[in-house]
């Protein structure tokens, strides 16, 4: 149960227009007409829910980063902080954008697990160093990642990091749940051995 009961769209032509776009948005990008948790909270400030939803439509437009890296990094991102929401869409989306299931297991010890290449633990280093606070990236880090990506696609990915950090602590503070993207399948979870090796290398 949510510790905040959603905005109901009686009584209010705006809240149910933005609901049945919310749930075409959903069916259009995972093929299942689910109204996200987080929507109806949010619709308590119209303003700020259609401010994200800009926010979101941004940061899926026209991706440069390959769709399985930008899935794994929204992924350890969700998992690190306990959002059981994200960690249920970012479990699904992560399967349709071609992440294995021996990935999603062994997403809490990508260090040293062969599942992943080195591009991917790179990624995965950074969705860890921008998800511990107080923050820790470092210019080792950002190097060994501009030479596998250029600038533009470095700067999206630190965006969708950040982006999750911003999805996963408001759903965490309002305790919202799964919402059933992967019933019945794997689902990343939050493991004993979660910190990045860069940054067990330089704590």
């Amino acid at each position: 149960m949510s510790r905040m009961e959603g905005r109901s769209p009686k009584g209010s032509p705006v809240v149910g227009m933005t609901y049945r776009a919310a749930r075409r948005e959903v069916r259009r990008m995972t093929g299942k007409p689910l109204l996200t948790p987080d929507i109806p909270i949010r619709a308590h400030r119209l303003s700020l829910l259609f401010g994200y939803g800009a926010l979101e439509k941004a940061a899926a437009s026209r991706p440069r980063v390959p769709e399985h890296l930008r899935a794994l990094a929204v992924l350890k991102s969700a998992v690190m902080q306990g959002c059981e929401m994200c960690q249920d869409i970012g479990s699904f989306e992560a399967r349709a954008k071609g992440v294995g299931e021996d990935q999603l297991r062994e997403l809490h010890r990508y260090g040293e697990s062969e599942r992943f290449d080195e591009l991917e633990r790179l990624v995965l280093d950074l969705a860890v160093g921008m998800t511990v606070t107080p923050v820790q990236v470092d210019d080792e880090l950002i190097a060994a990642l501009r030479i596998h990506l250029e600038d533009s696609q470095l700067v999206e990915l630190v965006n969708l990091i950040a982006l999750e950090n911003l999805r996963s602590r408001f759903n965490a503070a309002f305790d919202l749940g799964a919402a059933g993207f992967s019933d019945g399948m794997a689902c990343a979870r939050l493991e004993p051995d979660t910190t990045a090796r860069r940054v067990t290398q330089t704590a």
